[in-house]
């Protein structure tokens, strides 16, 4: 009987052995898992915050100009683009080159006398010689941002929307005029507006009681391109300052989002 009891004793301790052993296992793998569940975790925050920082934080003032010259290269090179293809001006409201304010009754009287395909003409010939000249405008632009100095670049980074627009104007305006005016001359008589508006002022200058029309329309054409090229890199501006999916690099995300925060 004795020797019953202690089988069942030596039994039952290696029962609790097994059962304190398992239990212990148990609880040790919830620990590790809880250690490798922080681990990661804690792996994963800095990896975040390592690429949050990338895009965060106080620019230095080199920043900022690489990225206003990258933003503005960016706007400038897509606006000439937009201009100089086919419609660009033409199929553009904003920028549509009409006739001369001064020959507004021109195109009113043609049309009132049966003539308005030639009105029409004139409107098409004008704006097609302004997307010629367009193409001339991305090296001008480019020369342009390259002259740019740091104070030039953090006076745009900071200044109003159409900082960046108001600098070309200040800088590139005379540039432009020189060579739009040779191209306009070229494009104007390629695409007839030269016929095209010497028909329509001379039938023009034909009726009586009118007082006879010399516009200069190489010049009128050449400022009105150059005022669409300011129009379109504004927009092209503003899509940088104000859409944050226009913002297509790094740099940019960083100096424009500190240049958010300060204004």
């Amino acid at each position: 009987m004795k020797r019953i009891k202690l089988v069942y004793l030596g039994l039952s301790a290696c029962f609790l052995m097994n059962t304190t052993t398992t239990q212990a296992q148990s609880k040790l793998g919830d620990v590790l898992k809880k250690v490798a569940g922080v681990t990661k975790s804690s792996t994963t925050t800095t990896t975040t915050t390592t690429t949050s920082n990338s895009t965060t934080g106080t620019p230095s003032t080199l920043d900022m100009a690489s990225a206003i010259k990258q933003a503005l290269e960016i706007g400038t090179s897509r606006g000439a683009d937009l201009l100089s293809a086919k419609d660009g001006f033409m199929g553009n409201l904003a920028v549509k080159i009409l006739f001369p304010p001064e020959a507004q009754k021109v195109d009113k009287t043609l049309r009132s006398l049966g003539m308005g395909k030639l009105a029409d003409n004139v409107i098409l010939s004008l704006n097609r010689a302004a997307e010629d000249a367009a193409k001339e405008a991305k090296p001008i632009f480019v020369s342009a941002i390259k002259q740019m100095t740091i104070t030039d670049a953090t006076n745009i980074l900071l200044g109003n929307k159409d900082a960046a627009t108001d600098y070309f104007k200040r800088v590139t305006t005379s540039q432009l005029m020189e060579k739009f005016k040779p191209v306009i001359n070229t494009s104007l008589a390629k695409v007839g507006a030269t016929k095209y508006w010497g028909d329509a002022t001379g039938q023009y200058n034909k009726l009586p009681m009118v007082k006879p029309l010399n516009t200069d329309l190489s010049a009128y054409v050449a400022q009105k391109a150059i005022d669409g090229m300011f129009i379109q890199v504004a927009q092209e501006e503003l899509k940088i300052r104000d859409n944050l999916g226009s913002r297509s690099t790094s740099l940019l995300q960083k100096v424009f989002g500190y240049a958010d925060k300060n204004k």
